[in-house]
């Protein structure tokens, strides 16, 4: 029975907890957390200076979009840019939270950075290869501070859940993208109420069940990154919160559930970024202006969150993540209640 536990990739943090029994000896970082701390700077450090170099168009297809935020500095026409530090200190504040709670970045720090004045096209490749290194990145700090496990031989319970929510989350979001857009018309305000509905139902139910211990039954995977990839095929948001508040109600322990989610959600931001360099081919321009604030609100964030997971108790995680969640659902009916209420006067 042990052998088979072993396997699951989650009692590494269960042992921390038990071998260092107090906040402080869970903060004090041994070599290995200096290394893993280390290595994730640098790693983030160098996407900065490559998001640097592609915020000056160094290709045709990079050009400076004529958004409101870039006429107010008077940068139409040329290719100069600048850290812009109110993006950096909002995009660290909800790095932080969606890198500690799996949920929240796309979702309320786009519509902020649309009504700041920022075009589309300047914000969501730059927030997709931010999401696509912050979660790559995480898994692998999530593994040096101790709060999962990966292993392929045997394949850990951790790996499984990956390449559940990967597989079948991509396969939700070709579906959904050709079910609601091509077959259905469907208004998205409709889309984004049911979202919002569906979050706040989820995280409900997470934080009734926050006491509880639940039974491990990773079927219910299947239906959580179902839910989650048709999300984002047809609102672009509410992937992270269905994913992690998915985990926990299917039996997953908070810390590792958090680390899947960070590697699910790398790898489909990653696909995503893929998308949109073919899409240059075609002629859609790009605007990087935005990444180097948002990696430099990441070189903090990204690394700071994870250990925060480590130092602090299991029980107290299994209460942040489904209220953060909810209050994503919040953020999410306070934006669509003035669009619902316009839809239904006609």
């Amino acid at each position: 029975m042990q052998r088979d536990e072993a396997r699951k990739g989650w009692e590494i943090a269960r042992d921390v907890e038990a071998k260092k029994q107090t906040i402080l000896q869970r903060f004090i970082p041994e070599w290995r957390q200096i290394r893993g701390a280390l290595f994730g700077i640098g790693a983030l450090f160098l996407v900065f200076l490559l998001g640097c170099w592609l915020a000056g168009n160094p290709f045709e297809a990079t050009q400076r979009i004529p958004s409101a935020i870039v006429k107010a500095k008077g940068w139409v026409g040329t290719d100069n840019w600048g850290i812009i530090w109110y993006v950096v200190a909002i995009a660290m504040f909800f790095e932080f939270m969606d890198a500690s709670a799996g949920m929240g970045f796309g979702t309320a720090l786009t519509p902020l950075l649309l009504v700041i004045g920022f075009d589309p096209k300047q914000i969501v490749p730059a927030v997709m290869i931010q999401q696509g290194v912050a979660g790559l990145v995480g898994a692998f700090l999530h593994r040096e501070f101790e709060n999962v496990e990966w292993k392929l031989r045997p394949m850990s319970e951790t790996i499984k859940l990956w390449f559940i929510i990967a597989i079948v989350g991509c396969a939700a979001v070709a579906f959904s993208i050709t079910a609601v857009y091509a077959w259905f018309n469907v208004a998205k305000v409709w889309i984004k109420l049911y979202v919002a509905c569906l979050l706040l139902m989820m995280g409900l139910i997470s934080l009734y069940q926050g006491t509880r211990d639940r039974p491990y039954r990773p079927k219910r995977m299947f239906l959580f990154a179902a839910l989650a990839g048709f999300n984002k095929g047809v609102g672009g948001g509410g992937y992270g919160p269905v994913v992690t508040v998915g985990g926990l109600i299917a039996g997953v322990p908070v810390k590792s559930m958090l680390a899947v989610t960070a590697i699910s959600e790398g790898t489909v931001s990653t696909f995503a970024i893929l998308v949109w360099l073919a899409l240059l081919t075609s002629g859609v321009t790009i605007d990087y202006i935005l990444l180097p604030s948002l990696m430099l609100a990441t070189i903090f964030s990204g690394v700071a969150a994870p250990y925060m997971i480590r130092v602090f108790p299991e029980k107290l995680w299994k209460f942040v993540v489904p209220a953060y969640c909810c209050a994503v659902a919040g953020l999410c009916f306070w934006k669509i209640i003035p669009d619902v209420i316009h839809k239904l006067a006609g």
